[in-house]
């Protein structure tokens, strides 16, 4: 955020400040409690110290990040999770559907970053000291690979890879219905939903994004829903998701943005969203460094269950 802050758009509205600064900055309500009560919170260009107040479109919050005194994430050695590819530098991991990646907002314990300070107790010096070593995330439903930096110097060359969109990050999505064409590109702005703040959606006021896909497969029994691969050239929050249910394809098992679709027949209790491939350039060798999930069980046993075009 800019010192000068980020413009409320119309999904904060009328929020009080303490919930708006909770959502802005992805901390706990306890911790934007602290940071309002304790001056570090402008509207406007003020200082304001009641939780209470009720932000207004158009105004521009600013947030002192570095006034956080909730405490930082502890190691924990019960969280599960599998390195597939590690060195002096960088680990690659395949996260479970499920785990949370680092704390914030109603998760305070048992991220992925608290097992990483276990297996790994130097990234608690790199980047953020409540995001250590973490340069791009995954929703909490969605499973796959990602790059997570053990050094200050791998750390800075990852988040200027992702600023470029230079890694390649490949996801398995399985959707609703059958698109027309066989491979396309959502090319459309991701914002906060002005009806929603806890949703993502398309808007003008939204981010640049565009996430191209191409049909690997289509099946008819017992509904009809294909397998999509989708490649994002962009990283905002719930991309994929708010991309495929913009052109009325969303991501069977989605509860967010596919709720109440019929979904219940394929019996999917998380989003069929895995992301399968990552390849990025290594911080100090140069070399490319890729990695390959394969679906987890459920995801390729609903597969299996499945029947396409011409069975």
């Amino acid at each position: 955020m800019t010192p000068e802050g980020e413009v409320v758009g119309a999904a904060l509205d009328g929020l009080r400040l303490d919930r708006a600064v909770a959502l802005v900055a992805d901390v706990s309500r306890s911790a934007a409690a602290r940071l309002v009560a304790e001056g570090g919170v402008r509207l406007d260009g003020a200082v304001t110290t009641s939780g209470a107040r009720r932000v207004a479109a158009g105004e521009a919050l600013a947030v002192d990040i570095q006034l956080r005194d909730d405490p930082v994430p502890l190691p924990d050695a019960e969280v599960d999770f599998t390195p597939v590819f590690e060195d002096p530098h960088v680990i690659v991991v395949d996260k479970p559907a499920g785990l949370v990646v680092h704390p914030g907002a109603g998760h305070d314990r048992g991220t992925l970053v608290n097992g990483l300070l276990a297996r790994y107790p130097e990234i608690a010096e790199v980047g953020d000291p409540y995001r250590p070593g973490i340069v791009h995330r995954l929703d909490r439903g969605t499973s796959g690979l990602l790059v997570v930096a053990r050094t200050d110097r791998a750390h800075r060359s990852l988040v200027e890879q992702m600023r470029r969109h230079d890694p390649e990050r490949l996801y398995s999505a399985l959707v609703r219905g059958h698109p027309q064409a066989s491979a396309g590109v959502v090319d459309a702005p991701v914002g906060r939903s002005s009806r929603n703040p806890m949703r993502m959606t398309v808007t003008d006021r939204g981010r640049p994004a565009r996430t191209h896909y191409e049909v690997e497969q289509r099946y008819v029994e017992p509904a009809q829903v294909c397998l999509l691969t989708c490649r994002l050239e962009t990283g905002r929050t719930h991309q994929v998701r708010v991309h495929l249910q913009a052109i009325g394809h969303h991501v069977v098992g989605d509860p967010t943005y596919g709720a109440g679709r019929g979904d219940d027949i394929l019996g999917l209790s998380r989003p069929f969203l895995h992301a399968r491939s990552l390849s990025f350039s290594h911080p100090v060798g140069g070399h490319t460094v890729r990695a390959e999930s394969p679906l987890p069980p459920e995801l390729a046993d609903l597969l299996q269950s499945l029947s396409s075009l011409g069975d």
